[in-house]
C-alpha cells in the first residue's frame, strides 16, 4: 500500500516531473520542480494554498514521479503529460490548434507549392504560420494565377513524361513541367519569384505595374489585364497584413483577459513585420491562479506543441523560469529566441490591443454562458411541467451502464444543476458483483453504491440527494431503478431515457408511461445533453480501464493465445475462472479457436 509520508522522504533533491493521483489511479495534477523533494513536500507541509490545490491534496492518494537532467526537460515532460492526460486541477488550454504554412520544395528539380502542418528539415522553404487554412488557400491560388507552379505530387526528376497535362496546365495555373517541355532556368526564376513574393523581399506590385503600362502601351489590352488583375489581388493580400515592425522579423504578440472561470490568451502573429493574423485561446481551471501563472500554463502548453517558434515573444507580465522559457524555446527554435516584457512604445500598445481584443472575446463568452443559463433553466421547469413533478428537479442525476463486447461493465453518474453540467460531481463505478452483460444486475448494483454513499457516514460527494433520476434505457432499467429507490424507502421520481432505432434519444419513461418529445422541445434538448454526456462518461471512463487492465490476465501466459482469441473466450465464458472449466472439445468451439490453441489453454490450466 502507498505510504504517502514514506515516499515523502525519499524523494530527490533533483529536477523532474510529479504526477498526483486520486483513489482509482487517475492523474489529477502533473507539475515540474527544480528540486522534488522540496516542492512535492509543500503541498503536504504547507497549510495556505489557494482553495484549487487544497481540494486537490484531499483527492491525493499517491504519487509519482520522474527525474530529468534538468528543468527544461522537466517543462517539456509537464507540458506533454498535461495534453496527454488532461488532469482535473491543472490549468488547461482548451484548444490545440496547429496552424498551417506554405511549403515550397525548392530540394526538388522541379519545385511545387502547398499547404502542410508540419515543418520538416528536408530542404524545403517554409513560409508562415498563416491563421487559418483559408488564408493559405487563397495565398497558393494568387501565386498559381501568377507563377504557375506546379501543385502535384508527381516525381519529376526528368526520366519519365506524363502523356498528357493536367486540369490546372488546361486553366493556365500550371506550365506542365510533368510533360517535359519547360525550360528548368525559367521556372525556377518563377520559384524565386514566388518565395521573393512569400517573404515580402520584392516589390512584386511595382514590377506588375510596370510591365502593365508597358502592355498597354504596346496595345496588348488582354495582357494588361491580366497584370492589373493580379496587382488587385496582391493589394488585397497586402492591406490585410498591416506592417508593425521596420525590423522585418517574426515576433508573436501575447495579452490576456481574466474570468471568474475561464482565462482568455490572445496572440497577434508578426511575419516579417507585418501582423499575418490573429488568434484566441481559452484556458479553464483558472480558479485562484494568477496573471503570471496562467501566463506560464499557456507558455508550456502552446509553445511545446506548436511546429513554429518565432524570434521574438511578447509578454504583458514576468513570469518565474523566465530563463528556463527561453533556453526551451530557443533549443526548439534552433537559435536565440527572446522573451520579454515591453515597457513602453509599438510593442506596449500591441500588447494593450492583444488585451482589449481577449477581453472582448471573454465578454461575449460570458454573454453565451449566461444566455445558456437562462435557457437550462427554462428547460428544467418546463421538466417539471411535463413529469408533473411537485418541485422544480434542480439537481438531476443520470446513469449508464457501459461493456464493449459483454466485458468489464462500468457505470457512469452525470450530475446536472440547474439544467447544467456540474463535472465536480460526476462520478464512476467498476461493477463488482456482475459477471458478463447484465445492464440490469449492474444498474441495480450502481445505485445501491450510490444511495449507500449518500445515506452513509462517508459521504463524500454523495451528500446531496437527486430531485429526479434519468436511466438510460427503457422500461426494464427504469423499473429495476424505482424498486431500488423504493427499497432505500425513498421517493425520488425515476425516469427512463429511450432512444429510437438510430440510437437517438426519442422520449421519457415515467411511471410506466411513454412521453414522446419533439426535437424542437427544450426539453427534448436538455434531455438529449443529459443522455449523451452519461453515455460519454461512461465509455471513456470504460476505454481507460480496457487500455490499464482488460487485456492483462493469466491468458496472456497461454502458447497460441492471442487478442482476438483471448476476447473471443472471456466474451463466450465470461471469466477466466468459467475458462478453467472447460474441456477441449468446448473450447475449440469459440470462434477462432482450433484444436491446438484449445489443447493449451486446457493443458495450461490442468498441467498439474
Amino acid at each position: 500500500m502507498f505510504n504517502i509520508q514514506e515516499e515523502l522522504k525519499a524523494l530527490p533533491d533533483s529536477p523532474g516531473v510529479y504526477q498526483m493521483k486520486n483513489a482509482f489511479g487517475e492523474i489529477i495534477y502533473v507539475g515540474k520542480a527544480k528540486n522534488l523533494k522540496k516542492r512535492v513536500r509543500q503541498y503536504f507541509q504547507s497549510k495556505n494554498h489557494i482553495p484549487k490545490i487544497q481540494a486537490m491534496i484531499k483527492n491525493i492518494s499517491e504519487f509519482e514521479y520522474i527525474i530529468t537532467d534538468n528543468e527544461v526537460e522537466a517543462l517539456i515532460l509537464e507540458a506533454n503529460y498535461i495534453k496527454k492526460y488532461r488532469p482535473k486541477y491543472n490549468t488547461l488550454l482548451r484548444d490545440d490548434k496547429q496552424y498551417p504554412y506554405i511549403k515550397i520544395s525548392v530540394q526538388e528539380k522541379y519545385p511545387r507549392i502547398y499547404k502542410v502542418r508540419e515543418v520538416k528539415r528536408d530542404g524545403a522553404k517554409y513560409f508562415g504560420p498563416y491563421p487559418s487554412a483559408y488564408a493559405v488557400n487563397e495565398i497558393i491560388d494568387i501565386i498559381g494565377n501568377l507563377y504557375k507552379l506546379r501543385k502535384c505530387s508527381l516525381k519529376l526528376d526528368g526520366t519519365k513524361k506524363c502523356q498528357r497535362p493536367c486540369m490546372y496546365y488546361h486553366i493556365n495555373r500550371c506550365t506542365a513541367p510533368c510533360m517535359g517541355n519547360v525550360d528548368i532556368k525559367e521556372y525556377k526564376e518563377e520559384v524565386r519569384k514566388a518565395a521573393a513574393f512569400l517573404t515580402g523581399g520584392e516589390d512584386i506590385i511595382k514590377s506588375l505595374n510596370e510591365k502593365m503600362l508597358k502592355a498597354s502601351e504596346g496595345m496588348e489590352y488582354e495582357e494588361a489585364a491580366k497584370y492589373r488583375d493580379q496587382i488587385k489581388a496582391l493589394e488585397v493580400i497586402s492591406e490585410k497584413q498591416k506592417i508593425v515592425s521596420a525590423a522585418g522579423i517574426d515576433q508573436d504578440i501575447i495579452g490576456s483577459a481574466l474570468g471568474i472561470e475561464e482565462a482568455c490568451i490572445q496572440i497577434f502573429f508578426i511575419r516579417n513585420g507585418k501582423i499575418m493574423g490573429s488568434e484566441h485561446y481559452l484556458l479553464t481551471n483558472i480558479e485562484n491562479e494568477t496573471r503570471e501563472q496562467i501566463i506560464s500554463s499557456f507558455l508550456t502548453q502552446f509553445y511545446t506543441g506548436t511546429v513554429y517558434i518565432p524570434k521574438e515573444i511578447y509578454i504583458e507580465t514576468d513570469i518565474e523560469d523566465m530563463d528556463v522559457f527561453q533556453e526551451l524555446l530557443s533549443k526548439k527554435r534552433g537559435s536565440k529566441v527572446s522573451l520579454k516584457v515591453p515597457v513602453k512604445g509599438e510593442k506596449s500598445m500591441l500588447i494593450k490591443m492583444t488585451k482589449k481584443n481577449a477581453l472582448e472575446i471573454l465578454e461575449k463568452g460570458s454573454q453565451r454562458i449566461k444566455k445558456n443559463i437562462e435557457e437550462s433553466v427554462k428547460a428544467i421547469e418546463r421538466l417539471k411541467n411535463v413529469l408533473k413533478l411537485d418541485e422544480i428537479p434542480k439537481r438531476i442525476e443520470a446513469y449508464d451502464i457501459s461493456n464493449i463486447q459483454g466485458l468489464q461493465s462500468v457505470g457512469s453518474m452525470v450530475v446536472f444543476e440547474n439544467g447544467m453540467p456540474s463535472k465536480s460531481n460526476y462520478r464512476r463505478f467498476r461493477i463488482k458483483t456482475v459477471e458478463g452483460p447484465n445492464d440490469y444486475k449492474s444498474m441495480e448494483e450502481v445505485l445501491e453504491r450510490r444511495i449507500n454513499r449518500g445515506l452513509g457516514e462517508d459521504k463524500k460527494g454523495f451528500s446531496k440527494m437527486p430531485d429526479l433520476i434519468l436511466i438510460d434505457g427503457g422500461k426494464g432499467q427504469t423499473n429495476i431503478a424505482e424498486e431500488v429507490v423504493s427499497n432505500f424507502g425513498l421517493t425520488i421520481p425515476v425516469c427512463g431515457m429511450i432512444k429510437d432505432e438510430k440510437h437517438t434519444t426519442r422520449g421519457l419513461i415515467f411511471q410506466n408511461k411513454e412521453i414522446e418529445l419533439k426535437k424542437t422541445d427544450i426539453v427534448y434538448q436538455l434531455i438529449y445533453r443529459i443522455q449523451e454526456e452519461a453515455h460519454r462518461f461512461a465509455i471513456e471512463y470504460h476505454r481507460n480501464l480496457r487500455d490499464k487492465t482488460l487485456f492483462s490476465s493469466e491468458l496472456d501466459n497461454i502458447e497460441n493465445i492471442g487478442e482476438k482469441r483471448k476476447i473471443n473466450l472471456l466474451k463466450k465464458f465470461g471469466s477466466v475462472e468459467n475458462i478453467k472449466t472447460k474441456n477441449v472439445e468446448e473450447l475449440s468451439s469459440v470462434p477462432g479457436m482450433n484444436i491446438k490453441a484449445a489443447e493449451s489453454v486446457y493443458n495450461y490450466f490442468h498441467k498439474n
